[in-house]
């Protein structure tokens, strides 16, 4: 990609924020974090994916992709196949699990935040 010119530049300006806290956790389990990216396709359509990561081992534990805007029952259905990834079919995680976020539209929608509360996170 170098070669052919396609990375983009380090840094396009502006302020920087620097995050002084600490994500990562020592033990598999207690916080996951989730975030979404965009592709943008030779057809001009575009695919939108989210996913989520433990913070102590860094496992991809799940993924949702769609064409259109995300919405709070695809975040509760990335919820559902990470705790399915980890624990197996259960209703609820053994102990309560942090899940870190953008506070984008889809995941801090109402739906998404009951149901990340009644399963455990």
């Amino acid at each position: 990609m170098k070669v052919h010119g396609l990375l983009l530049d380090r840094h396009a300006g502006g302020v920087e924020r620097r995050h002084d806290g600490r994500i990562s956790v020592d033990q598999s389990n207690l916080r996951w974090s989730s975030d979404g990216f965009e592709i943008g396709c030779d057809n001009g359509e575009k695919i939108r994916v989210a996913f989520a990561l433990d913070c102590c081992d860094r496992a991809a534990m799940g993924h949702v992709a769609t064409t259109e805007g995300f919405k709070g029952d695809d975040v509760c259905d990335l919820m559902v196949t990470a705790v399915e990834y980890r624990f197996g079919t259960i209703n609820r995680v053994p102990q309560t699990i942090e899940w870190l976020t953008d506070n984008r539209s889809c995941f801090i929608a109402g739906e998404a935040r009951r149901f990340a509360r009644d399963i455990g996170l």
